[in-house]
């Protein structure tokens, strides 16, 4: 399987995708270049046929067992990624690498979503919306716990679902009033009905097996009237995967989303009644279209106290999730010196008092 570069023309060092320009820079001698410049510069790289599966001979070696050892182009040295990384970086050298198999064939990409958010920005957002948290461990807000941000390109699934869904359901029309000494409420029974055909597009589901389903679905939503068709240009200088949870498996959640949305749209046309109580649901998918799409996340993970702890801040959007870490020992010192604060005061009034 062939693993590519994007090389700066200029000195040979490693181009990588800037998201805060929006363009491809190289961090030895500062040249930019713009989308259009690099895929006329690297045609070769742009032409490769992506349209054949590639069969890999992953090494019976258990040392490196479920693994690939690749050579990088700049260095010469061994790159070893696991069975779903497409896109890394050599270790040696690290300029980026793209390993083309994992994006050939039935895992070739239809549509990406670059990265908008850059690393620096990535970590403010961090700061601001975890670090100012009371009781949060002190290693949680170290700089080599900050740099462990990296930015991924998730594989995830996009449905176009055309539904058909029907709701009947009890309105009640609760009206009460008083007269004389006694208070009077009438309640009134409608039977509501709802039928519609539903157009949704863009449903989401990730489609890597090692990453919470929950935190990828907190993250949402991406804004997709910025998908691009994909081009391998945009992965060089982030991590990317490749899928190993497929569309079929994928689908029992676009079902419940499909199913969640279709309700909240016919609960929303039912107005006017004291309450709504659904008798009958029915939300039956007609007609789905996938897109395979690689949409930017930033991840980073910290371990306390034995259990691992997981963060994402939306490549795009800029939106955090994750929740953070107690320490145990600042709660306990908090409330001990707490404690001692309400002793003093109750002290200090007996003896005021007497």
């Amino acid at each position: 399987m062939e693993a590519i570069q994007y090389k700066c023309p200029n000195c040979g060092g490693g181009l990588e995708y800037k998201a805060d320009r929006q363009k491809f820079g190289c961090d030895f001698c500062l040249s930019e270049f713009t989308e259009q410049e690099v895929k006329e510069i690297f045609r070769d790289n742009e032409s490769v046929d992506l349209t054949q599966n590639v069969r890999e001979n992953i090494s019976a070696d258990n040392e490196f067992a479920g693994g690939n050892l690749y050579s990088c182009s700049s260095c010469g040295a061994e790159i070893m990624s696991d069975a779903n990384t497409a896109a890394t970086f050599c270790v040696y050298c690290h300029n980026p690498v793209i390993l083309t198999g994992r994006l050939s064939g039935d895992y070739r990409p239809n549509k990406i979503v670059p990265f908008v958010i850059e690393k620096n920005k990535a970590i403010e957002i961090f700061k601001s919306g975890m670090l100012k948290r009371l009781f949060i461990p002190s290693g949680f807000k170290s700089e080599q716990t900050l740099e462990k941000m990296t930015g991924l390109y998730v594989p995830f699934w996009l449905a176009d679902c055309n539904v058909k869904t029907n709701m009947q359901a009890i309105g009640k029309h609760i009206r009460t009033w008083k007269q004389g000494d006694y208070k009077y409420t009438e309640t009134r029974e409608y039977a509501v009905s709802r039928h519609a055909g539903i157009t949704f597009n863009g449903v989401p589901a990730d489609g890597a097996s090692k990453i919470d389903d929950s935190l990828m679905d907190a993250l949402e939503p991406f804004d997709y009237s910025k998908l691009q068709n994909f081009s391998m240009s945009y992965l060089t200088g982030f991590l990317a995967d490749k899928y190993d949870v497929d569309k079929g498996q994928v689908f029992p959640r676009i079902r419940q989303k499909l199913d969640t949305a279709s309700r909240d749209i016919l609960m929303s046309s039912i107005t006017g009644y004291s309450s709504v109580s659904v008798s009958n649901f029915t939300n039956n998918i007609m007609k789905t279209d996938w897109n395979y799409a690689l949409l930017p996340v930033w991840f980073m993970t910290y371990s306390y106290n034995g259990k691992m702890y997981e963060f994402a801040v939306n490549g795009q959007s800029g939106k955090l999730v994750g929740i953070p870490p107690l320490s145990k020992k600042k709660l306990f010192a908090f409330c001990l010196g707490l404690f001692a604060v309400i002793t003093a005061l109750f002290g200090l009034g007996g003896y005021l008092l007497s």
